[in-house]
């Protein structure tokens, strides 16, 4: 019997079981109850409520404009959704970069406004005192190094990081100081299979990866992206799952149709 089949609700030390015992984390992204609940309901083993909101939810180019008041109410959403799956909330941008203490007073908000059971930050040895402070405190922290959405007007772009070796060299410092301070797993975006699968095993907490190879503990997607919402994102990582955009623009295609033709609602549809 697998460990994932005995597990009633996903915590963090689960996901160090789930590495130890060689046995792929599954997480994807949520915004909302009904989502959440789907979600969970498939067997996933994290929920990652993301910055990524900012795109996929509001319509905005970068993660950046999100507050940390949406994401709250985001995670919020999520949590009611949820029976089982581990819900790690991202700290939006502005909201931990400039000093551990308002660090800290952003992840305490999150967890008890927001009843995140982890939250996510971008960065490394740039933002290692913020990481002390809430590790510090008893709030579980997830890193994310590699390509962070949250720096892309410094990279400039979005392709693959860490390809050169000196930046390959500072992850894979990176990656180890979030661990000595406490980090109980790492997100890895975009970077070369190679290095993600040489972090993976100098590491005894768990990697999470999106577009990073299949030398990652577990993988992540954005769920709209997986199941087909979204057309004009098509990045080399993804596999979509279904065609969602489509077969929804397709139902609505319908219904106008029926409603404007005076087929729905029919008689056995009325009082």
């Amino acid at each position: 019997m697998s460990v994932h089949s005995e597990i009633k609700k996903v915590t963090t030390e689960t996901l160090r079981k789930l590495k130890f015992d060689k046995e792929r984390i599954t997480m994807l992204t949520a915004y909302d109850y009904t989502t959440a609940k789907m979600v969970d309901a498939g067997g996933v083993d994290s929920i990652l409520v993301g910055d990524s909101a900012a795109n996929v939810m509001a319509g905005h180019e970068t993660t950046l404009p999100i507050t940390l008041d949406q994401m709250i109410y985001h995670t919020q959403c999520v949590v009611r959704g949820v029976e089982r799956a581990l819900v790690v909330a991202d700290l939006p941008f502005g909201t931990y970069q400039s000093n551990p203490d308002k660090a800290l007073d952003s992840a305490v908000r999150m967890m008890k406004e927001g009843g995140a059971h982890a939250i996510k930050i971008e960065g490394g040895e740039e933002i290692a005192d913020s990481i002390r402070k809430i590790v510090n405190a008893g709030i579980p922290v997830m890193a994310h190094l590699g390509l962070t959405p949250q720096s892309i007007y410094q990279f400039g772009t979005y392709k693959v990081r860490a390809k050169e070796q000196q930046e390959a060299d500072r992850l894979l410092k990176d990656a180890k100081l979030v661990e000595e301070l406490g980090c109980f797993a790492l997100v890895l975006e975009k970077i070369p299979a190679d290095l993600a699968t040489q972090v993976s095993k100098s590491l005894s907490i768990p990697t999470i990866g999106i577009g990073a190879g299949a030398g990652c503990d577990g993988q992540v997607l954005v769920y709209h992206d997986m199941v087909g919402m979204n057309q004009g994102f098509s990045p080399k990582f993804l596999r979509r799952y279904l065609d969602l955009y489509n077969e929804i623009s397709g139902a609505v295609s319908k219904y106008v149709s029926d409603v404007k033709s005076g087929d729905f609602p029919n008689e056995n549809e009325s009082y």
